[in-house]
């Protein structure tokens, strides 16, 4: 795609990775038939193509609106024009680029301002988050009558097994993140529980965001920090031989996975994030290599036909795609087709909060897809999917480790 980028744009870091961007993209059209937000709303400004183009726009001059930001901002950044795309357009980081450039232009309505600091200010602490959560708890039974659709999205306390770990010299760092410690603790449980049958000791520093939250809230600086914060914790760990850093959530993996591309301007952390980068493994990775003596540890029992969430994170962001289906297939568990198993549940990080309308239309046609051969649990790989269905789902929703976990 021909770009002249503006006088502002034309010799800056940001205007010249959008403009190498912008050229890779032959503008097929290809991204359209994967875009859920484009299958459900129908305007093209509200697909990759579309909103490349108000992009391009702005770089080239134009002034942005308050509509070029909705349009910028309906978007679940699920990346899955990225696995459709034939020419490799890097669409994600061009959606974070544009985002910031025509929210620093046009600003946002002081509410809706509020709400993403808010966001940003208390679910990246887990100390506050685990509070807020808890006092949302108990506060359940009164929200039930005043606000049901709030108390819906606040799960119940989760039981956890009595359980010692074992010390041993292969060790990995276990990445907690912000949320998931205080959502479901019981996915970090049973992803020791495994990594210790596998001879692999997890290591845990304290839980913190890696980043992502502020970074898809458009919150740059805040995020850098966040990531620069979350090396100097697990550096040590690294340096006396840690072998990998894994993630559970791929939200945060797909996060953690970007670090080496996010940082690689600052002069302090650009190796460090190259090297967290090589490191970096989600969970279903390590499982892989570990197949023959997990599948020994395992009891024969499985429950019955399960049915797998892909993440967009996983499958897109990750390109993971299918990897944790045909491990739990070796695992010896069952599980049944999804139709349209590419498109977004509506999850995306905050989205559902921010977006409620889409995110709830988007959840309801996965759950449709989920449930169509009636299976006994939906397995998903991340807490902001689970979470979301979970709310909706007349199963059970889990993380794929848990059920693997069970089978010990």
């Amino acid at each position: 795609m021909q770009t002249r980028l503006a006088a502002p744009y034309r010799n800056t870091a940001e205007g010249i990775e959008a403009e190498s961007i912008l050229r890779s993209c032959v503008h097929c059209g290809f991204c359209l038939a994967t875009c859920p937000t484009y299958q459900l709303l129908g305007n093209e400004l509200d697909s990759p193509r579309g909103r490349i183009y108000l992009i391009k726009q702005v770089l080239e001059g134009a002034t942005p609106s308050a509509q070029t930001l909705l349009h910028l901002d309906r978007c679940l950044s699920c990346r899955a024009c990225e696995t459709t795309c034939p020419s490799g357009v890097r669409y994600g980081r061009l959606l974070d680029i544009g985002r910031e450039l025509v929210a620093r232009q046009t600003g946002r309505p002081s509410l809706k301002r509020w709400q993403r600091q808010l966001l940003i200010a208390g679910l990246r602490r887990p100390r506050l988050f685990k509070l807020g959560l808890a006092i949302g708890q108990h506060s359940r039974p009164i929200l039930q009558g005043l606000a049901p659709a709030l108390a819906e999205k606040i799960p119940l306390p989760v039981a956890t097994i009595n359980w010692q770990p074992r010390s041993h010299p292969r060790k990995m760092i276990l990445h907690e993140g912000c949320v998931q410690p205080g959502l479901a603790p019981s996915i970090h449980l049973a992803t020791r529980r495994l990594l210790d049958a596998c001879g692999i000791e997890a290591i845990s520093p304290p839980p913190q965001c890696c980043g992502a939250l502020a970074h898809h809230l458009g919150d740059s600086h805040c995020s850098h920090d966040d990531m620069r914060r979350l090396i100097d914790t697990v550096w040590p760990l690294i340096e006396a031989g840690a072998e990998a850093l894994v993630s559970t959530a791929s939200g945060c993996g797909a996060m953690l996975a970007d670090y080496a591309t996010l940082l690689q301007d600052d002069p302090a952390y650009a190796d460090k994030a190259r090297r967290l980068h090589a490191l970096f493994r989600d969970i279903s990775d390590v499982l892989r290599q570990e197949l023959p003596t997990l599948q020994a540890r395992l009891t024969p029992s499985r429950p019955g036909p399960i049915v797998f969430q892909a993440p967009c994170s996983l499958q897109h962001a990750l390109r993971r795609k299918g990897k944790v289906e045909a491990l739990l297939t070796e695992l010896g568990y069952t599980l049944l087709p999804v139709a349209d198993a590419h498109l977004c549940c509506g999850s995306a990080g905050t989205y559902s909060l921010l977006q409620p309308e889409i995110a709830t239309a988007l959840r309801r046609n996965k759950l449709g897809h989920l449930l169509a051969n009636q299976p006994c649990c939906i397995a998903t790989a991340n807490i902001g999917c689970m979470q979301h269905l979970q709310a909706a789902s007349p199963i059970p929703v889990r993380h794929w480790v848990e059920l693997v976990a069970e089978a010990l």
